[in-house]
């Protein structure tokens, strides 16, 4: 296989159409195990983004989402820290196990999927990107966003169902993403969650960082809890597991916190009100995009299944609202958008919607809780 990794526009377009294809692992291991990050060239975004166009040429155009302004009258004299969280829908699960009833399964052709997904990444160019269902993680994200200067690390499901379905990629679990030359990291994390002291198949990855243009520390998390109706009680305790060990490595809100993830539960159910009502002062940004700023989104996920329509809000950033400000938000899809069939679809890689805010910190560093 062609394995060549410079610049120039052709050789980025072999890596995306070649040597990063589905099953990329088995096929091509004499050329993965030499992809050293440290040893390969940068990409400049705007190379990768062309060939991704390239790929998705036969499809319709991304999605126009506008950032909704929510900074209050505070200056800031640093540059605003974007964060990105999205379920991204493994690949195996898509094609095997998920039945989106309406989604043709040439719209989920992962050669084009991946495409649409780093779409998403370039068009947004968060500063920390944190994701769930990640199942080619060996095989396309860490070699690419490790050369747009991405700091990677990932986690996966002890037991994930991707490796039930057949031709799979591997496990999935989530991967957290920080740009090196934004960040230093301090300290980082791997959590198995616990529910009833029993380990669970649910994981999570804590990271500390320094902000190197501030000096200032800060946590970020990205989890995905149980999903199902029914495990309600079994996603409070996860939930509960998680806070105590962000309350452990963020010395008691100490360090501010940004939680990202895909929580499957909606804000009626118990984990959520344990976020909102923990010691570690949690808000829930996008909740600011409401008229009375105290109301999640209408949804977050949207796709239909044998079993009928599912329109659920399940993703959220939570933050340390006594540390942190959230500048902006990105505005989500509209139902129009959308479209009839729902999530996924030719115009969008995922059944989640991708939520991106812009954070400051608070100009007083020492102010208490």
């Amino acid at each position: 296989p062609v394995c060549s990794m410079g610049n120039s526009t052709s050789r980025l377009y072999s890596v995306l159409a070649k040597t990063l294809s589905s099953g990329a692992v088995s096929q091509h291991q004499d050329c993965l195990e030499q992809l050293d990050p440290a040893r390969l060239d940068p990409i400049d975004p705007k190379d990768l983004l062309e060939e991704c166009q390239i790929v998705l040429q036969k499809r319709p155009p991304r999605f126009q989402r506008n950032f909704v302004n929510l900074k209050k009258n505070t200056a800031s004299n640093h540059r605003p820290i974007r964060v990105m969280q999205w379920n991204i829908l493994a690949q195996a699960l898509g094609e095997g196990k998920d039945n989106f009833v309406q989604c043709p399964m040439e719209a989920l052709k992962w050669e084009e999927r991946k495409c649409l997904i780093l779409e998403e990444i370039l068009a947004y160019k968060p500063d920390i990107l944190c994701l769930q269902e990640v199942d080619h993680y060996f095989d396309t994200f860490e070699p690419l966003l490790s050369r747009l200067g991405y700091q990677c690390t990932f986690f996966p499901k002890p037991w994930s169902p991707c490796l039930d379905v057949e031709r799979n990629n591997g496990p999935d679990g989530c991967a957290l993403f920080f740009l090196k030359d934004r960040f230093e990291l301090i300290n980082s994390a791997n959590i198995r969650l616990t529910a009833m002291k029993l380990k669970t198949n649910q994981v999570a990855i804590a990271q500390t960082l320094k902000c190197r243009e501030t000096g200032r520390l800060f946590c970020i998390a990205v989890t995905h809890l149980k999903a199902r109706t029914g495990w309600e009680r079994f996603r409070s305790a996860q939930g509960c597991d998680l806070l105590q060990n962000l309350k452990n490595i963020t010395q008691g809100a100490k360090i501010p916190l940004i939680v990202c993830g895909d929580f499957n539960a909606e804000p009626t159910e118990e984990v959520y009100r344990e976020f909102s009502n923990s010691s570690l002062n949690l808000n829930s940004a996008y909740k600011l995009l409401s008229p009375d700023g105290q109301s999640e989104p209408p949804y977050t996920t949207w796709k239909i299944r044998p079993s009928g329509e599912c329109r659920h809000t399940l993703d959220y950033i939570w933050y340390s609202q006594h540390a942190l400000n959230v500048n902006s938000a990105l505005g989500l899809l509209t139902e129009e958008q959308i479209g009839p069939n729902r999530l996924p679809s030719f115009n969008y890689p995922s059944d989640h919607l991708s939520l991106v805010c812009d954070f400051s910190f608070n100009q007083d560093p020492d102010r208490l809780l």
